[in-house]
């Protein structure tokens, strides 16, 4: 059965869990591993860990916040793990401490090569590939790709990026709209659509989700194969299990 899966989605900065709007007004919400053992148990079907200012600031994946994450949810509940991740050494570095996959976003675009490199390293399923973007009229799709925790723009399109990704080994694509991240106003529709109708890959909603309907206008008129969830799930909105039960009542395949 292809499930639609739910995702909580974990922003780490200097080891906290934060949630922000727009990637900035960064609010601390609590402690990543305490949080990833609750969306475990709570039936999240996998969960990703983004380090969202490694980038930025020139260093490497927090690993202890990483650690204490693996170790505190079951070796079934899939992370994946972003945020600094630029050569094979560090995806390995992970992998060992029982991180299932890994989401490059801004080494990816600086040396697309690595992304065939890590594929034929570690298999295309293990690589998901986080696309930031940002609406910009003057490119063919409308959405511009964005770097270093979205504060530099590429005039890549997004949509051709997603493409090239797929052709270098991309096992999963992640795009998350800046435009609408942390607004609870919606996932971006359009973005997300173009994206998921571009390539064959696993394509995971993100950036924007505010309410039960938000999730299911995500998979039915984004095509997305999974949607990230944070705000809604951070601040105790609704729980996975009504998420689901919300999805599978509008006949949406969900692993219940």
């Amino acid at each position: 059965m292809d499930y639609r899966r739910i995702i909580p989605c974990l922003d780490v900065k200097d080891g906290r869990l934060v949630k922000g709007i727009n990637f900035v007004q960064l609010k601390d919400v609590g402690d990543p591993a305490e949080n990833a053992a609750a969306y475990s148990s709570a039936g999240a079907d996998e969960l990703v860990f983004l380090d969202i200012t490694a980038t930025v600031e020139a260093r490497k994946t927090l690993l202890d916040a990483v650690k204490r994450t693996v170790e505190s949810i079951p070796p079934t509940v899939p992370l994946t793990v972003g945020g600094g991740i630029t050569n094979c050494s560090a995806i390995e570095e992970l992998m060992d401490m029982g991180v299932s996959k890994v989401s490059i976003n801004t080494a990816a675009v600086r040396n697309p090569d690595f992304i065939k490199e890590a594929a034929g390293e570690f298999g295309s399923q293990k690589i998901t590939i986080a696309i930031d973007t940002s609406s910009n009229s003057e490119l063919p799709s409308g959405f511009e790709v964005m770097v270093k925790g979205g504060t530099v723009g590429t005039g890549l399109d997004a949509v051709e990026w997603a493409k090239k990704t797929e052709d270098l080994g991309a096992g999963a694509i992640l795009p998350t709209s800046m435009d609408a991240d942390g607004t609870q106003n919606g996932y971006d529709i359009p973005m997300t659509r173009a994206i998921a109708d571009a390539v064959s890959l696993p394509v995971i909603a993100s950036g924007g989700a505010g309410t039960l309907e938000h999730l299911y206008q995500a998979i039915v008129d984004a095509h997305a194969d999974a949607v990230l969830v944070a705000s809604i799930a951070h601040y105790g909105k609704y729980t996975i299990r009504q998420m689901k039960e919300y999805l599978a009542q509008r006949q949406i395949p969900v692993n219940l």
